[in-house]
């Protein structure tokens, strides 16, 4: 508490000038009262002063208490042991779990999204054969949303252009499937099979999603190693396999990492069906005829990009509806 030394000893000279001045013109009862009236603030002000009342300096502390990030005693990948036992892997793991615990306000809403959407990505990794810890590649990917970085990726399992119609995606004026959560998954899945069946190892697999297949494979060659952990790369890759493995261990230990929700707080899947089409001459109108509107039929179906859909040769797709 910082008290004012000056103003402490000021006030009551201050208070007996007044006073002396108050009491030697008096000459009425008005003037006693209001005397008497001024002495009994200056009283309160010396009292307040005097006990360093609302004088105090703001100290500009945040209160707050921040500990060490736990750290697992183990931990793997699809599998895969991570290396714990290394120091430096097991500092680069510390960062990004350091990073996602205290990235609040995006892990939370990663948190509150996976209720929507894991369930049809855990369910089509379990039908390609793709082990169910690459939903958590897809988190760091784009935190299940479909989202678009600098260099032109989209999607929640952010797809470039190429790769994606190599993988069989369409992308046109009015269709990018690289916003269609099924179709999406389906491919990343056999990007992952190829890439797994390249390397040997699902972590290297992981890792090749990121830097790709080919810059995976000059690495090892160059460095003459195949251990993800032992190789020496470029700073985006060199972490990517460490926020996967942040996100994994925080959403299935959120207590630990001090996040607190019931089921109530997260959001849940619009209940659809699908309806299969061949051509959309108006979304608006098409939405009428189901009892919606046209905003809601682009929230659920991302993929249209346009205000129709004319479906190149007769091809079919299917439009999820609310039912």
């Amino acid at each position: 508490m910082m008290v004012l030394p000056v103003t402490n000893v000021l006030m009551p000279v201050f208070a007996l000038l007044i006073i002396h001045h108050s009491i030697s013109s008096l000459k009425t009862m008005r003037s006693v009262l209001a005397a008497l009236n001024l002495l009994c603030i200056v009283l309160v002000l010396f009292i307040l002063f005097s006990s360093g009342f609302d004088v105090n300096l703001p100290n500009n502390r945040v209160e707050q208490r921040i500990s060490q990030t736990p750290i697992p005693a183990a931990i793997t990948f699809a599998g895969e042991t991570v290396p714990l036992y290394d120091r430096e892997v097991r500092e680069r793991l510390d960062r990004e779990l350091t990073n996602v615990t205290h990235q609040h306000s995006s892990t939370i809403r990663v948190m509150k999204l996976v209720q929507r959407y894991l369930p049809v990505i855990e369910d089509l990794l379990r039908r390609n054969g793709i082990p169910d810890d690459f939903k958590y590649l897809a988190i760091a990917e784009s935190g299940l949303e479909n989202v678009t970085s600098s260099k032109g990726a989209k999607g929640v399992w952010q797809f470039m252009d190429a790769t994606a119609t190599q993988y069989g995606l369409e992308i046109s004026n009015e269709v990018d499937e690289r916003l269609h959560l099924e179709k999406s998954t389906i491919a990343a899945c056999s990007y992952l099979r190829s890439a797994y069946q390249r390397f040997g190892s699902w972590t290297m697999a992981a890792a090749a999603y990121n830097r790709g297949s080919a810059g995976m494979s000059e690495h090892t060659a160059e460095q003459q190693e195949n251990s993800f952990y032992n190789l020496y790369l470029n700073s985006e890759t060199s972490r990517y396999i460490f926020r996967i493995l942040a996100f994994k261990q925080v959403l299935s230990n959120s207590q630990d990492y001090g996040y607190y929700f019931t089921s109530e707080d997260f959001y849940p899947a619009t209940a659809t069906k699908l309806v299969q089409v061949t051509n959309i001459s108006d979304i608006a109108t098409f939405a009428r005829s189901y009892n919606t509107n046209y905003k809601t039929i682009k929230l659920l179906n991302p993929w249209l990009r346009s205000t129709a859909l004319r479906g190149k040769n007769g091809k079919a797709y299917n439009v999820e509806v609310p039912l």
